[in-house]
């Protein structure tokens, strides 16, 4: 490449340029995966209970996802009379806007990310903190009180399970000394023995009895945190038929749900960068030391490949095989369990990091 056209990436037309490219190959890509997500996801249900599941559009079954794309984008648009048409229809923008928003920060390899921010893991808490303003306005903007009660407990739950993350999180924080979800990664190089899972070093072995708990919440209030089960109140059939969701159809409903598995994907993926050491082999790999920056990268990004399909997996074998809890056993784990395990866990990791022998 001449130095003239170094120079022009280097302007900021050249970096607006490369940004835009990233953003709209990380968008198609996770559009595409949340497709095969969610074939998945009916497959793994299917075999649990013994059934074939998708089979027939596509070889497998594979092209069933994009089916039901088209039927939903064919469907008349229908808006309840007596609904608030601007934000009934802004609702389900503004929750897909944000689920697709928080992938910015998440870094798929070295140096495979859109922004490479100090504040990553505050980022995604702002995004997702603001994601239950489009479901109380989808649930307050469909005039139909079924909607609204849902909103209302889908907001409720999120919020609740959002608290816990925050504070399991917190201890990852602790231990890596930054919220840039690449050190946090970097910072778990050289082997399993150094994923925060597993205590985060040899040296830390005596945490392991908190880290390993830690991830275990991350991972049951993520269900919680994305409406997943045994935590789908807000979509309980027999109780709110469909929750904050029952007047939507066509395009908006899709995007809601679009917005939720992007979601799922999202959590698991932040699961395995915490807690799983992200792109880090699971042993040491100085064979990687000849090769090509490239080749290590796609090395890196089939590691935390694997790693989130493994922790979706484990996602939707919880939904096919745990049964529904009630909305008081759901409130009773987050602020009675969780909370207060997290609590503890925080000081105990803050002690360690100021006494411990790494102090």
């Amino acid at each position: 490449m001449t130095s003239t056209a170094l120079d022009f990436w280097a302007t900021p037309l050249g970096w607006s340029l490369i940004t835009v490219g990233q953003i709209l190959l990380v968008t198609v890509v996770l559009l595409l995966s949340v497709a095969f997500q969610i074939y998945g996801d009916r497959k793994i249900f299917a075999g649990v209970q013994m059934r074939k599941g998708p089979n027939v559009v596509g070889p497998f079954g594979l092209l069933q996802s994009f089916a039901d794309l088209g039927k939903f984008v064919v469907k008349e648009l229908v808006i309840p009379a007596g609904a608030d048409k601007a934000v009934f229809l802004l609702a389900p923008l503004i929750s897909v806007t944000l689920a697709l928003g928080s992938w910015a920060v998440m870094p798929f390899g070295p140096g495979w990310i859109v922004s490479n921010i100090n504040v990553g893991v505050l980022y995604l808490f702002a995004l997702s903190s603001l994601g239950v303003y489009g479901i109380i306005m989808g649930g307050w903007a469909s005039n139909s009180k079924y909607a609204f009660l849902g909103s209302l407990r889908s907001a409720a739950q999120m919020v609740s399970y959002e608290v816990s993350i925050g504070f399991v999180v917190i201890t990852v924080i602790l231990l890596a000394g930054s919220m840039n979800l690449q050190q946090i990664v970097e910072s778990q190089s050289g082997g399993f023995w150094n994923w925060y899972m597993f205590g985060g070093g040899l040296a830390n072995w005596p945490i392991l009895l908190v880290t390993f708990p830690m991830g275990v919440i991350f991972f049951i209030s993520g269900l919680a945190e994305t409406n997943r089960p045994p935590f789908d109140l807000p979509e309980a059939e027999s109780e709110l038929v469909a929750g904050y969701a029952v007047e939507y159809g066509s395009t908006p409903y899709l995007l809601f749900y679009l917005a939720e598995m992007s979601n799922i994907l999202l959590m698991s993926m932040l699961f395995a960068i915490l807690f799983l050491g992200g792109w880090q082999a699971p042993f040491p790999t100085p064979f990687t030391a000849d090769w090509a920056p490239t080749a290590v990268s796609l090395f890196a990004f089939m590691w935390l490949f694997l790693k989130t399909i493994f922790v979706f997996f484990m996602n939707a074998m919880v939904r096919a095989i745990v049964p529904r809890y009630r909305y008081d056993q759901l409130m009773r784990l987050g602020w009675k369990v969780f909370l207060p395990t997290s609590l503890v866990a925080v000081v105990l990791i803050a002690a360690w990091r100021v006494f411990g022998p790494q102090a």
